[in-house]
Protein backbone atom coordinates (compact mmCIF):
# COMPACT_ATOMS: atom_id res chain seq x y z
CA UNK A 1 0.00 0.00 0.00
CA UNK A 2 1.11 3.45 -1.03
CA UNK A 3 2.34 6.17 1.34
CA UNK A 4 0.65 10.10 0.85
CA UNK A 5 2.88 12.62 1.24
CA UNK A 6 2.90 16.30 1.12
CA UNK A 7 5.50 18.90 0.71
CA UNK A 8 5.05 22.39 1.18
CA UNK A 9 5.93 25.89 1.16
CA UNK A 10 4.91 28.41 3.56
CA UNK A 11 5.80 31.58 5.32
CA UNK A 12 5.70 32.28 9.06
CA UNK A 13 1.71 33.74 8.24
CA UNK A 14 1.36 30.93 6.55
CA UNK A 15 0.32 31.73 2.72
CA UNK A 16 1.86 28.70 0.27
CA UNK A 17 0.92 30.88 -3.02
CA UNK A 18 3.26 31.38 -5.45
CA UNK A 19 6.92 30.29 -3.83
CA UNK A 20 8.21 30.22 -6.94
CA UNK A 21 7.63 32.62 -9.15
CA UNK A 22 5.83 36.57 -9.92
CA UNK A 23 3.50 34.82 -12.21
CA UNK A 24 2.62 31.38 -10.79
CA UNK A 25 -0.16 32.50 -9.09
CA UNK A 26 -1.82 36.09 -9.15
CA UNK A 27 -5.07 35.39 -7.62
CA UNK A 28 -6.31 38.10 -5.46
CA UNK A 29 -3.97 40.09 -7.37
CA UNK A 30 -1.08 38.69 -5.25
CA UNK A 31 1.94 40.66 -5.45
CA UNK A 32 4.25 38.45 -3.40
CA UNK A 33 5.40 35.70 -6.25
CA UNK A 34 8.86 34.00 -6.08
CA UNK A 35 9.06 34.36 -2.35
CA UNK A 36 11.05 31.36 -1.18
CA UNK A 37 13.90 32.29 -4.18
CA UNK A 38 16.49 34.32 -1.77
CA UNK A 39 15.92 31.46 0.48
CA UNK A 40 17.61 28.92 -1.93
CA UNK A 41 21.02 26.95 -0.54
CA UNK A 42 22.76 23.70 -0.78
CA UNK A 43 20.76 22.50 2.65
CA UNK A 44 17.27 23.12 0.36
CA UNK A 45 18.53 21.89 -2.55
CA UNK A 46 19.81 18.27 -0.77
CA UNK A 47 16.16 18.12 1.10
CA UNK A 48 14.13 18.64 -2.08
CA UNK A 49 16.48 16.43 -3.98
CA UNK A 50 15.72 13.47 -1.40
CA UNK A 51 12.37 14.16 -1.76
CA UNK A 52 12.37 13.67 -5.24
CA UNK A 53 14.46 10.11 -4.58
CA UNK A 54 11.33 8.47 -3.18
CA UNK A 55 8.19 8.98 -5.59
CA UNK A 56 6.33 6.32 -7.35
CA UNK A 57 3.51 8.67 -8.63
CA UNK A 58 2.26 12.37 -7.99
CA UNK A 59 -1.32 13.56 -6.86
CA UNK A 60 -1.40 17.04 -7.63
CA UNK A 61 -4.10 19.94 -7.46
CA UNK A 62 -5.49 21.52 -10.83
CA UNK A 63 -3.89 24.45 -9.74
CA UNK A 64 -0.33 23.18 -9.27
CA UNK A 65 -0.80 20.68 -11.97
CA UNK A 66 -1.53 23.35 -14.66
CA UNK A 67 1.82 25.37 -13.27
CA UNK A 68 3.96 22.09 -13.27
CA UNK A 69 2.52 21.06 -16.96
CA UNK A 70 3.61 24.78 -18.42
CA UNK A 71 6.99 24.13 -16.96
CA UNK A 72 8.51 20.65 -16.41
CA UNK A 73 7.86 19.38 -20.13
CA UNK A 74 10.22 21.89 -21.26
CA UNK A 75 13.09 20.50 -19.08
CA UNK A 76 14.05 17.79 -20.68
CA UNK A 77 17.62 16.86 -19.44
CA UNK A 78 17.49 13.00 -18.39
CA UNK A 79 20.16 14.33 -15.22
CA UNK A 80 17.73 16.34 -13.66
CA UNK A 81 16.24 14.76 -11.13
CA UNK A 82 13.07 16.43 -10.87
CA UNK A 83 11.89 16.60 -14.59
CA UNK A 84 13.52 13.21 -15.06
CA UNK A 85 10.28 11.87 -12.07
CA UNK A 86 7.73 14.43 -12.77
CA UNK A 87 7.76 14.09 -16.91
CA UNK A 88 7.57 9.94 -16.77
CA UNK A 89 5.35 8.68 -13.16
CA UNK A 90 2.18 8.41 -13.23
CA UNK A 91 0.46 11.44 -12.12
CA UNK A 92 -3.19 12.08 -10.90
CA UNK A 93 -5.25 15.26 -10.90
CA UNK A 94 -8.51 15.52 -9.17
CA UNK A 95 -10.58 17.48 -11.31
CA UNK A 96 -13.80 17.83 -12.74
CA UNK A 97 -13.07 19.94 -15.79
CA UNK A 98 -9.94 18.89 -16.95
CA UNK A 99 -10.58 15.67 -19.54
CA UNK A 100 -7.78 15.69 -21.92
CA UNK A 101 -4.87 16.23 -20.30
CA UNK A 102 -1.73 16.78 -22.83
CA UNK A 103 1.39 15.91 -19.75
CA UNK A 104 2.35 12.09 -20.30
CA UNK A 105 1.52 9.66 -17.96
CA UNK A 106 -1.46 12.16 -16.49
CA UNK A 107 -4.74 10.42 -15.22
CA UNK A 108 -7.76 12.48 -14.47
CA UNK A 109 -9.77 11.67 -11.02
CA UNK A 110 -12.86 12.62 -11.42
CA UNK A 111 -15.00 10.59 -9.28
CA UNK A 112 -15.24 10.80 -4.98
CA UNK A 113 -11.76 12.34 -3.82
CA UNK A 114 -11.95 9.79 -0.29
CA UNK A 115 -12.47 7.00 -2.84
CA UNK A 116 -10.77 7.88 -5.73
CA UNK A 117 -7.33 8.38 -3.79
CA UNK A 118 -7.73 5.69 -1.34
CA UNK A 119 -7.41 3.13 -4.32
CA UNK A 120 -4.96 4.82 -5.53
CA UNK A 121 -2.91 4.54 -2.31
CA UNK A 122 -4.28 0.30 -2.13
CA UNK A 123 -2.62 -0.11 -5.79
CA UNK A 124 0.46 1.91 -5.37
CA UNK A 125 3.59 0.62 -4.14
CA UNK A 126 5.72 3.62 -2.21
CA UNK A 127 5.25 7.26 -1.96
CA UNK A 128 2.16 8.96 -3.56
CA UNK A 129 3.74 12.82 -3.15
CA UNK A 130 1.62 15.69 -3.55
CA UNK A 131 3.90 18.89 -4.29
CA UNK A 132 1.80 22.28 -3.23
CA UNK A 133 -1.45 21.66 -3.64
CA UNK A 134 -2.70 23.44 -0.29
CA UNK A 135 -6.71 23.40 -0.88
CA UNK A 136 -6.10 19.43 -2.02
CA UNK A 137 -3.81 19.26 1.02
CA UNK A 138 -6.85 20.29 3.14
CA UNK A 139 -9.15 18.11 1.83
CA UNK A 140 -7.03 14.91 2.39
CA UNK A 141 -6.05 16.18 5.88
CA UNK A 142 -9.67 16.53 6.03
CA UNK A 143 -10.33 12.79 4.80
CA UNK A 144 -7.30 11.54 7.25
CA UNK A 145 -5.71 10.20 3.81
CA UNK A 146 -2.14 11.92 4.65
CA UNK A 147 0.63 10.08 6.01
CA UNK A 148 3.16 12.55 6.11
CA UNK A 149 3.31 16.11 6.07
CA UNK A 150 6.95 17.96 5.36
CA UNK A 151 6.70 21.43 6.12
CA UNK A 152 8.74 23.92 5.24
CA UNK A 153 8.59 27.44 7.01
CA UNK A 154 10.37 30.49 5.44
CA UNK A 155 11.67 33.41 7.52
CA UNK A 156 9.49 35.50 5.69
CA UNK A 157 5.63 37.23 6.53
CA UNK A 158 3.91 38.68 3.36
CA UNK A 159 0.49 39.90 5.18
CA UNK A 160 -1.56 38.52 1.97
CA UNK A 161 -2.43 35.71 -0.09
CA UNK A 162 -3.74 32.05 0.21
CA UNK A 163 -3.21 30.13 3.44
CA UNK A 164 -2.66 26.78 4.21
CA UNK A 165 -4.58 26.79 7.27
CA UNK A 166 -7.60 29.48 7.07
CA UNK A 167 -10.23 29.75 9.71
CA UNK A 168 -12.14 26.59 9.49
CA UNK A 169 -9.63 24.25 8.86
CA UNK A 170 -10.30 20.90 10.53
CA UNK A 171 -8.97 20.41 13.89
CA UNK A 172 -6.23 17.92 13.47
CA UNK A 173 -2.99 16.96 15.25
CA UNK A 174 0.18 15.85 13.87
CA UNK A 175 3.51 14.55 15.19
CA UNK A 176 6.63 15.35 15.21
CA UNK A 177 8.97 12.94 13.03
CA UNK A 178 12.18 14.83 12.42
CA UNK A 179 13.43 18.22 11.42
CA UNK A 180 16.41 20.65 10.91
CA UNK A 181 16.96 24.28 9.41
CA UNK A 182 18.61 25.29 6.52
CA UNK A 183 21.92 27.47 6.26
CA UNK A 184 19.36 30.84 5.19
CA UNK A 185 16.88 29.94 8.10
CA UNK A 186 14.35 27.54 6.51
CA UNK A 187 12.51 25.19 8.85
CA UNK A 188 11.89 21.92 7.66
CA UNK A 189 9.43 19.38 9.91
CA UNK A 190 7.79 16.67 9.03
CA UNK A 191 4.97 15.21 11.12
CA UNK A 192 2.92 12.39 10.81
CA UNK A 193 -1.12 12.99 10.91
CA UNK A 194 -2.23 11.70 14.64
CA UNK A 195 -5.69 11.98 14.89
CA UNK A 196 -7.75 15.02 16.55
CA UNK A 197 -6.47 17.26 18.92
CA UNK A 198 -6.30 16.69 23.05
CA UNK A 199 -7.15 19.47 25.24
CA UNK A 200 -6.63 19.89 28.77
CA UNK A 201 -6.63 23.02 31.82
CA UNK A 202 -3.08 24.50 33.25
CA UNK A 203 -3.98 25.04 36.75
CA UNK A 204 -2.18 27.44 38.66
CA UNK A 205 -0.33 26.16 41.87
CA UNK A 206 -1.88 25.47 44.94
CA UNK A 207 -5.03 24.24 42.90
CA UNK A 208 -6.71 20.97 41.57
Amino acid sequence: MGTLVSTLFVTLDGVYQAPGGAEEDTRGGFPHGGWSFPYNDEDFGRFVGGVFTRPAAFLLGRRTYDIFASFWPKVTDPADPVAAKLNTLPKYVPSATLTDPAWESTTVLAGDLGKEVGALKERTDGEIQVHGSGALVRSLLALDLVDTLHLLTFPVVLGTGHRLFPEGARPTAFRHTGGSVTGKGVAINSYALAGRPEYGTFELPGEG
